[in-house]
């Protein structure tokens, strides 16, 4: 354990220092109290930053951005539930939703900015307090990837675990959900609550046998949530068929994130889950920049 968490922080901070020291717009680019630069005004953008100054002596829109606070707080809810102890590719989802949380401190940390977990597994939840600095973060990374997984059968519950992160209300800040939405999308009025408050940021984990059943003839699949097992033949209609269902329920995930407003990023692990989270904060500062859509 200790050996393999070394070897995350390692390959985490390699890759990705230096992308957002000091500038909480890249992860973070909520409204904060200092002011910044005005740019040209843009539609969506919230009209009571609207800087009638600048838009007088332009004669077009301008709105006043404004730097983010300086400490932040992050909160991070990691889905532990046993369909996360699955993967058919370079590691299993729950390794993949440690290595996320890991980047998330990384690209959060300094500045007297604190991180807190929720790891919950179906049949417990452990809330983990928010506190700053390296060793704090690491020691919060160890002990995510510690909790003991949940006996075979039993089912997750996000929508409870959400709910321990918006009861009682928190000053606001950044809410990072980890999971791999499988299952009904009964989470909704709880992802609301806290984009209310907070910048959202949900990170769907997946396995490309979440997506697409594989030619391997007569094979045995198993709910880990409850336990039940069915053996099929994975004939070519079948595997249609299962593709089809998987592909509706990742867009019905995808248009439920987007109506409460979180940004979503998609980690599968059989790709360069780096690289995605690095393409995913670059398009988040050029988009706060005014540099892209």
């Amino acid at each position: 354990m200790e050996a393999g968490l070394r070897t995350l922080e390692l390959t985490v901070r390699r890759r990705l220092d230096g992308l957002l020291q000091g500038n909480h717009l890249g992860l973070v680019p909520g409204p904060g109290t200092e002011p910044g630069e005005a740019r040209l005004y843009q539609p969506g953008d919230d009209v009571r930053r609207m800087d009638w100054s600048v838009t007088a002596r332009t004669t077009e829109p301008h709105i006043r951005e404004t730097i983010a606070d300086r400490e932040l707080e992050t909160w991070v809810v990691l889905d532990r539930s046993p369909s996360m102890d699955f993967g058919t590719a370079g590691c299993e989802k729950r390794d993949l939703g440690i290595a996320a949380l890991a980047a998330v401190a990384h690209l959060t940390r300094g500045g007297g900015n604190r991180i807190g977990a929720i790891v919950a597994n179906g049949e417990r939840t452990v809330r983990i307090p928010a506190r700053g600095g390296l060793p704090y973060a690491r020691s919060l990374i160890r002990k995510a990837a510690e909790q003991p997984d949940a006996p075979e059968g039993t089912r997750g519950d996000l929508a409870a675990a959400l709910e321990q992160l918006r009861r009682p209300p928190r000053r606001r800040g950044l809410a990072v959900v980890i999971s791999d939405f499988l299952g009904p999308v009964n989470w909704l009025r709880a992802m609301r609550g806290l984009a209310a408050r907070h910048d959202l940021l949900a990170v769907e984990v997946l396995d490309p046998r979440d997506v697409e059943l594989p030619d391997v003839g007569t094979v045995v699949l198993a709910d880990p949530e409850t336990g039940g097992q069915r053996e099929v033949h994975a004939t070519p209609l079948l595997r249609r068929e299962f593709a089809a269902a998987a592909a509706a329920h990742r867009d019905e995930v995808a248009t439920a994130l987007r109506g409460v407003g979180a940004s979503h990023l998609v980690l599968r692990t059989d790709s360069d889950w780096i690289a995605d989270i690095l393409r995913f904060v670059v398009r988040r500062k050029q988009r706060w920049s005014g540099g892209g859509a």
